[in-house]
């Protein structure tokens, strides 16, 4: 799995060239659904990995009002919020090269 705490993404959004971005596809819709299906990957994992972590603090409980807070929970639940959102990761991966997509024609690997 993939060290998302350690990508060199920006946590803010930044404004792009798009013609620099669409230099290695040469089609503004194939870079963006290229970098839009990426972020979906991303987000899945992020959520599936958090989703893990926070399993071994669910206690099975019957009332709602025993509620309680558990600073780890808590503390991990921060860590994840202050990553870059997915669409950032995935937008700085295409620019870096790091993603390996196939265009229409099945024969053609793109890179």
């Amino acid at each position: 799995m993939i060290d998302y705490k350690k990508t060199t993404a920006p946590n803010n959004t930044i404004t792009r060239d798009m013609n620099e971005l669409t230099e290695k596809v040469g089609n503004v819709y194939e870079t963006v659904a290229i970098i839009g299906k990426r972020s979906n990957q991303i987000s899945t994992a992020l959520k599936k990995e958090l989703d893990a972590k926070l399993q071994d603090f669910s206690v099975p409980q019957d009332s709602m009002d025993d509620t309680y807070e558990n600073l780890e929970q808590i503390e991990i639940s921060k860590n994840y919020e202050a990553l870059p959102k997915p669409s950032l990761i995935a937008t700085q991966e295409f620019i870096d090269g790091q993603l390996i997509y196939r265009g229409g024609n099945k024969d053609e690997a793109l890179k």
